[in-house]
């Protein structure tokens, strides 16, 4: 396992993650805001009249339901807000 930090226009929050997810994080980020949200079955909580809303902690739960079962990937911490460009740990 290894740490990320995800946000979506709020807090940055550190998560735990399977290896392959923290390696190759923009192709999960992809599969899940381009095809997944749009082509599964599973996702009329996130499905507005508008389109799609989602947030970190729902692709921290598609990763955990869909993807990785085995592999829980969890919160660590919540950095607060952080501005862009800010050293982070």
């Amino acid at each position: 396992m290894k740490r990320i930090i995800l946000s979506a226009d709020g807090d940055s929050v550190v998560y735990s993650v399977p290896d392959d997810v923290a390696d190759h994080l923009e192709k999960y980020c992809l599969e899940f805001c381009d095809d997944w949200l749009w082509n599964s079955p599973h996702v009329q909580k996130y499905r507005t009249a508008s389109g799609v809303c989602y947030n970190e902690a729902d692709f921290i739960d598609y990763l955990n339901q869909y993807v990785f079962p085995g592999e829980k990937s969890v919160a660590l911490e919540n950095l607060g807000w952080t501005e862009l460009g800010e050293k982070l740990p």
